[in-house]
């Protein structure tokens, strides 16, 4: 195993509640399986032993399935943690830019705009502009290809 999984601690999480699953399991049949099956020998087996008992036996089973399901999951990642080695990052080094033609700074907030947020009534007008400049575009558009009817009698005095 590698130092990145030695000291990975999900990894020693899922290998430790995988044995604690294992031996849970385990104990659970093994002990419901031996109850069980000395009750039903001997004559004196209830419902209670023999109904309930199958259902721990199926619980415990569950529990057995789990641990060794995480066990081989522990021992999967630690193949291919040991095939495909630590990630070790080279580091890159860089140049410096350098700028040919440009001896003097240049400002990089020319006006002072960032410095001063613009008010809540200056964004307001600005979105009622556009939105009057998108419906006087939209009001023209809806008149281009029509009849005319409406620019007609606009433009045309009765006398």
């Amino acid at each position: 195993m590698t130092r990145a999984l030695n000291r990975s601690i999900p990894f020693w999480l899922l290998l430790a509640a995988s044995i604690g699953l294992i031996v849970a399991g385990l104990l659970t049949v093994l002990d419901h399986l031996g109850t069980m099956t000395a009750t039903l020998k001997n004559g004196s087996a209830t419902g209670l032993e023999v109904y309930g008992g199958q259902s721990w036996v199926v619980l415990g089973a569950a529990l057995l399935g789990a641990g060794a399901l995480g066990v081989l999951l522990t021992l999967a990642l630690a193949v291919v943690s040991s095939l495909l080695g630590a990630a070790t990052a080279q580091p890159i080094a860089l140049d410096p830019i350098a700028f040919d033609g440009h001896d003097e700074e240049l400002p990089l907030d020319p006006e002072g705009a960032l410095d001063a947020p613009a008010s809540p009534h200056a964004i307001e007008r600005e979105q009622q502009a556009a939105s009057d400049a998108d419906d006087a575009t939209a009001a023209e558009e809806a008149q281009n290809g029509s009849s005319g009817s409406s620019a007609t009698a606009t433009k045309i005095s009765v006398k």
